[in-house]
């Protein structure tokens, strides 16, 4: 289940800068936004629920500056907790230029408690990256990266890739960009596989772009999630499908407020 969360936040991507010019302008969100979604598991060949998750941003200061906060809480249900239980929660602060800025993860997942930390900042044109994990009964580790190009955390990437243009993108093109985890920075992987119009529960069509995040092993690419983001300016996510090495698993967009533009990818409402 832990993989979810990392997916709903690859569902926006981006290709990164050069020379540590992380501004990007923000074309898509804004504070009051809401995004809620429903977790389900495939037990057995029957769909169950299995969980939610909730994301919200706000307009605050960091340091004295102006900045947005995003939040990432998500928590499987009481059927779920039996086999595993997940609480995760995920803050992070970017600059009104949408640059990282600081990350947290506090990750409850099974009987294991982790928290990730990661201070970013830019100086001589570089990227720097200090990084921390915390985990129960271990102990603590930590790790500086440094780089000319740009480097992200889980929530920081997609803040600033919902605004960016995929016009341009063609069918199996690949996308790659560097993330911290807590202890390494580690390039992950996207292929764009081109559009199609999706049904969300309680009839509603939307036209989206569809992307798979794949993991390379001994030679071999396997596709690890396959995710449909609304084909307008917000480039929300409003389905995703994973597969897992216990099953496999599905979110989908529930509720959505105070997005800020048009949902324009709405080609038929029931």
């Amino acid at each position: 289940m832990k993989k979810i969360i990392f997916i709903l936040l690859c569902s926006w991507f981006t290709i990164c800068a050069a020379g540590a010019q992380c501004a990007a302008k923000n074309e898509a969100i804004q504070a009051g936004e809401l995004l809620t979604y429903d977790l389900k598991f495939n037990w057995k060949f029957i769909w169950k629920d299995a969980g939610v998750a909730r994301m919200d941003m706000q307009a605050v200061t960091y340091q004295g500056k102006p900045c947005f906060r995003t939040n990432l809480v998500a928590a499987t249900n009481g059927m779920v907790d039996f086999f595993f239980k997940m609480r995760d929660t995920l803050t992070c602060y970017v600059s009104d230029r949408l640059e990282p800025l600081y990350f947290r993860k506090g990750a409850e997942e099974g009987d294991r408690y982790t928290v990730d930390e990661v201070w970013f900042s830019y100086k001589d044109d570089k990227c720097i990256a200090n990084q921390r994990r915390m985990r129960r009964g271990r102990d603590t580790v930590r790790a500086r990266d440094e780089s000319e190009g740009c480097m992200f955390d889980m929530l920081s990437i997609l803040m600033q890739a919902r605004s960016f243009d995929v016009d341009d993108y063609t069918v199996g093109q690949k996308i790659i960009f560097p993330m911290a985890t807590g202890t390494k920075i580690e390039d992950q992987t996207l292929i764009y596989r081109g559009k199609k119009v999706f049904k969300a529960e309680g009839g509603v069509k939307y036209r989206c772009l569809v992307f798979s995040l794949v993991e390379y092993k001994k030679g071999k690419e396997k596709e690890v999630i396959t995710f449909y983001i609304t084909d307008d300016k917000n480039h929300l996510p409003v389905r995703l499908d994973l597969y897992l090495n216990f099953g496999s698993a599905k979110a989908f967009l529930k509720e959505i407020k105070g997005n800020r533009h048009p949902l324009t990818s709405i080609v038929e409402k029931k």
